[in-house]
């Protein structure tokens, strides 16, 4: 169980976040006794990732005749020689601060103040993670242009002379063109020139004449909603008996208008998505706003397709594909309270809503939830905390539940609906697996004759067969044959990954890319270099030689850019123009495929190497989501899953369908030594260009690391990737009971190392990746 689930509901925040730097003014002398009588000022936050005891926020003053601006007021300031913009925070300034040091504030902005919820959750999430207050601010602040209002387009109305002439007054100059644009024009409403013109048949010129007469003058058109409102009645699909108990659960929960979580766990084609649209339906009649997070919301058309449906127009959109011009409209409609329902990846939990009363996390288990630069924290566990601080109902859903999540709702922290079956008439697909060692592929191939058979078999019904592996590009490494060098990035501790199609070596982590050498760079031989292992272009090479009259699709991250392609994939495959899907991770997230019949992962043992503390759980959540495509039609599924280690847990478990045994039995092993979700993890990432550098601040770290009953400290260490992007790589991890609190322990143990400018700790609280 994370520390940010768990402690919401154990009355309020962390034990020891009380202690967290405060953000308040920074550098500044404090004198005995102000000079002169004391000036208006207030505190304002900016943007800014200051490790200071201020954090960011400083003092300044409200000039003379200005209104005091109240807490959560976006307003502009000086700081050094430029223009910055920040937020009013909380609390009193330094009374301490001598006038003459004193800056005035320049203008507040135009713009929805920060409501006190958001200034809360950005103080709470910068104690939990020890990030700055102004690095997480800047995530809130990510559209600082949406501070100024949208320019308005102007337009015409009806002048005084203008409603006379209407109404028939004599003595103005009319001609039957004149007349015409008075009859289309009213006097409430002021309209587009252009509009007029092509209403009552004239040009422009008859409305610049009838504006030099007095007749008509310029007014501003009121702005157009950026988004449409979504019709909670609008007719939806009908729900089966079981959804329709589920539905009327969560609609309860979000009528109440108060704060609770519930786990929305169901098998795969259950129709999890169309019940807690039925929440979001509730909300919507409640007046209040929606927030739906989705790991992959680039990749989602088939989802924005049944929202469409639900609701009779799409949703408001937050992602990194979106234009600048789309942010700056999205992030002021959030603010204003127009954008009523968004559908957005982690940062939108950032955004400012001003009345927020669902938060839906769906395929909650999904690791992407994390983000791993900059502010470090699971997007999970903080809509836990934003529903709280903005009372609202959060509702966390997947098929396959994390262990801390299933924890949580074992201890009745969380509220548990599950839909067990299938929606309609589609059955859970049969799940088989396949043993290497007896059933091997012929010699450098990587399907198995029993699968090729199946395969062949499934495209002669003229139903459709995925194949998964979790692999980009050709090859995942490439080696000489006559010295054996294996072609490494030069900035990470990774191979270079071979991308034949483009012609190039790549790594996956830093990215970079260079030509596939003809020469070896170490011995110089010519022609000997080899692509060792397979990658799903080397999947899709094998299958164009087995299946030459299948039409193939690859799905990965390469040729599945964006929206319009994720889109288009999934009409091809609706249409049946794709015969052979072929794909990595993304084909698991949610898709609906009525004609995959099939299912073939050509590595199922992948996710199982290495000593990743959550490794068995992410296998069985991936292959269970990637078998799930399967017969989710009238059409039954089949599922087969190649591996070298057919009884292991996470194998049998995907084929006896017993995930909750298998998740009991792996919180059982996690238990005794205190694993989460039953103890506490901090990891410290000590990197730096020099290495020895790294070393040093690493081993300073060791010696001073806490103890005590109850904390651990394991390392200092190389990290798996010891190199990455060029900087030198050590790890330390904390471990905790329960019951401990680690952000203070954290913070007194970083206190008493000094750290040089050239060295860079991480902090990382509830760690998922230990590379």
């Amino acid at each position: 169980m994370s520390d940010a689930e768990s402690r919401t509901f154990d009355g309020g925040l962390f034990e020891g976040l009380e202690s967290a730097p405060p953000a308040t003014s920074k550098g500044k002398r404090r004198s005995a006794k102000p000079a002169g009588p004391p000036s208006r000022r207030v505190r304002v936050l900016l943007p800014l990732p200051l490790e200071t005891p201020g954090g960011g926020a400083y003092d300044y003053r409200v000039p003379a005749g200005h209104p005091l601006p109240e807490p959560g007021t976006f307003v502009a300031v000086p700081l050094g020689g430029r223009e910055m913009l920040g937020v009013v925070w909380d609390g009193d300034p330094d009374p301490s601060l001598p006038e003459g040091k004193m800056r005035d504030i320049i203008t507040p902005m135009l713009a929805p103040p920060m409501k006190e919820s958001l200034r809360r959750f950005v103080e709470w999430v910068s104690a939990y993670t020890l990030a700055p207050p102004g690095a997480v601010l800047r995530m809130a602040m990510s559209v600082p242009s949406a501070l100024e209002p949208p320019g308005q387009q102007a337009g015409w109305k009806l002048s005084a002379a203008g409603l006379a002439a209407q109404g028939g007054a004599p003595g103005y100059r009319m001609t039957a063109q004149r007349r015409r644009v008075l009859d289309v024009m009213t006097a409430e409403e002021p309209r587009a020139g252009a509009d007029i013109a092509v209403e009552a048949e004239v040009s422009t010129g008859v409305l610049r004449g009838m504006a030099d007469a007095g007749l008509i003058e310029p007014a501003l058109l009121p702005r157009p909603r950026a988004f449409s409102r979504p019709d909670p009645e609008h007719p939806g699909p009908s729900l089966a008996p079981e959804q329709a108990e589920v539905a009327a659960s969560l609609r309860d929960a979000v009528a109440k208008r108060a704060f609770g979580v519930t786990l929305l766990a169901g098998v795969t084609g259950s129709g999890k998505t169309e019940v807690y649209l039925d929440a979001v339906a509730e909300c919507l009649r409640q007046g209040r706003q929606s927030l739906v997070l989705l790991p992959e919301i680039a990749l989602s058309s088939q989802w924005l397709d049944r929202f469409k449906a639900r609701f009779g127009c799409a949703p408001a959109l937050w992602h990194s594909e979106l234009s600048g011009r789309q942010r700056r409209a999205t992030w002021r409609a959030v603010a204003e309270g127009e954008a009523q329902v968004l559908v957005g990846a982690r940062s939108a939990l950032f955004l400012p809503f001003p009345d927020l009363g669902l938060i839906i996390v769906d395929e909650e288990h999904e690791t992407a939830f994390k983000q791993e630069d900059g502010v470090i924290y699971h997007a999970r566990d903080m809509a836990v905390v934003r529903a709280r601080m903005a009372g609202a109902s959060c509702v966390l859903v997947s098929a396959t539940p994390s262990l801390e999540t299933l924890t949580n709702a074992e201890q009745g922290r969380y509220t548990a609906q599950r839909l067990p079956t299938r929606h309609g008439s589609a059955g859970l697909p049969e799940v088989e697996v396949l043993d290497l060692r007896k059933v091997p592929p012929e010699r450098g191939r990587f399907l198995s004759p029993p699968l090729i058979e199946l395969i062949t078999a499934t495209l002669a019904r003229g139903e459709q067969a995925m194949l998964f592996l979790n692999r980009r590009g050709y090859a995942p490494m490439t080696l000489c044959r006559t010295c054996g060098h294996r072609i490494r990035c030069p900035n990470c501790t990774a191979w270079l990954v071979e991308h034949r199609a483009q012609r190039r070596l790549q790594c996956h982590h830093c990215g970079h890319a260079e030509p596939i050498p003809q020469f070896c760079p170490e011995c110089g031989a010519e022609g000997n270099l080899t692509a060792i292992g397979p990658g799903v272009e080397r999947v899709q090479e094998e299958a164009a030689q087995l299946f030459p009259e299948a039409r193939r699709l690859v799905m990965a991250s390469d040729t599945i850019p964006g929206p319009a392609a994720a889109a288009e994939a999934a009409r091809q495959i609706a249409e049946r123009e794709v015969d052979l899907i072929i794909g990595t991770q993304i084909v698991a997230k949610g898709w609906h495929f009525p004609h995959l019949t099939l299912v073939g992962v050509v590595d199922a043992d992948l996710g199982l190497a290495g000593g990743d503390l959550r490794a068995a759980e992410r296998t069985v959540q991936l292959l269970h989501q990637v078998a799930g495509r399967a017969g989710r039609a009238e059409s039954p599924g089949r599922v087969l899953l190649q591996s070298w280690n057919p009884d292991h847990p996470v194998m049998q478990a995907l084929v006896s369908g017993n995930l909750d045994s298998f998740m009991a039995e792996e919180a059982e092993a996690r238990r005794p030594g205190s694993w989460p979700p039953f103890g506490r993890l901090a990891a410290l990432i000590v990197s730096s260009e020099d290495e020895r550098a790294a070393d040093r601040v690493a081993r300073d770290l060791g010696l001073a690391a806490p103890g005590g009953e109850g904390v651990q400290v394991l390392g200092p260490a190389p990290a798996p990737l010891s190199m990455l992007r060029g900087r030198h790589r050590r790890r330390l991890l904390l471990k905790a009971r329960r019951d401990v609190a680690v952000q203070p322990l954290l913070r007194d143990w970083l206190s008493r190392v000094e750290v040089p400018n050239a060295v860079r700790v991480q902090v990382d609280v509830d760690p998922v990746s230990f590379l």
